[in-house]
């Protein structure tokens, strides 16, 4: 009866290496698969980025013409010669620069880089801690 046994545990031994082995093969090859879905995502991502900057140079060229074309327009529409026109423009744009400088430097002033209400919170919970181990050392 020693034999039978013996070849039961063999086979229960075999049996474990070889789930095992497959549930390593399984990892490996999810590990793998997992790998090439992050590439396809890494290359979608690059196409629409192309696709954001080429829509942003179409934009900022198209934003640059009518800015010309309004220029133009002032000197045509006042009969002032063109430099007119385009110091307008550069004035109405320089203005809003400005207002808009200006107001984002006013909010970046209220931005406070560390989290208060966390700083405060981690103090409370080092305090507490820090009271419990006291006084349980007592």
């Amino acid at each position: 009866m020693a034999e039978p046994e013996l070849a039961h545990h063999d086979s229960i031994g075999g049996l474990l290496r070889g789930i095992l082995t497959d549930v390593r093969e399984l990892v490996r090859e999810e590990l793998a698969l997992a790998r090439i879905e992050m590439r396809e995502q890494a290359n979608r991502a690059r196409l629409a980025i192309a696709i954001l900057a080429a829509a942003a140079v179409a934009l900022a060229l198209g934003a640059l013409f009518l800015l010309i074309a309004m220029a133009n327009g002032i000197a045509a529409a006042f009969e002032w010669p063109v430099w007119a026109g385009y110091l307008v423009v550069a004035l109405l744009l320089a203005v809003g620069g400005a207002v808009g400088l200006s107001a984002g430097r006013q909010r970046l002033r209220n931005v406070r880089p560390v989290p208060q209400e966390t700083v405060a919170t981690l103090k409370e919970n080092s305090q507490w801690i820090a009271k419990r181990l006291s006084s349980d050392h007592r």
